[in-house]
């Protein structure tokens, strides 16, 4: 069982920048695939980053050059530097894990971008 934990969302302006953190248990979390996702009011939701543990990231094309994932393996966490953000960013932010073939989920955090 892995449990994650998010904090950092908020309220911010339009262009501002908000850090998302995600404390994850676990003792193999070095192994875990780590990740964020949003849903947005009235949405599906959707995938927005992912970082493996061999150091590769892979972005949603809405958040390409805005959005940064990384990730402390001593400290358990995984973070979403988030810049320049625009009002559609406006959405519940989930951290997720990724091991064994399971999917686990945290309860998110909620950014909301004002125009």
């Amino acid at each position: 069982q892995v449990q994650l934990v998010e904090s950092g969302g908020g309220l911010v302006q339009a262009g501002g920048s908000l850090r998302l953190s995600c404390a994850a248990s676990g003792r193999t979390f070095s192994r875990y695939a780590m990740g964020w996702f949003r849903q947005a009011p009235g949405q599906d939701r959707a995938f927005v980053a992912r970082a493996w543990s061999n150091g590769l990231t892979r972005y949603a094309d809405s958040v390409k050059g805005r959005f940064t994932i990384s990730r402390d393996n001593a400290k358990n966490t995984v973070s979403l530097q988030m810049n320049n953000l625009k009002p559609e960013d406006t959405a519940v932010y989930f951290c997720t894990a990724e091991t064994d073939g399971i999917n686990y989920w945290g309860k998110g955090t909620l950014v909301t971008v004002s125009s």
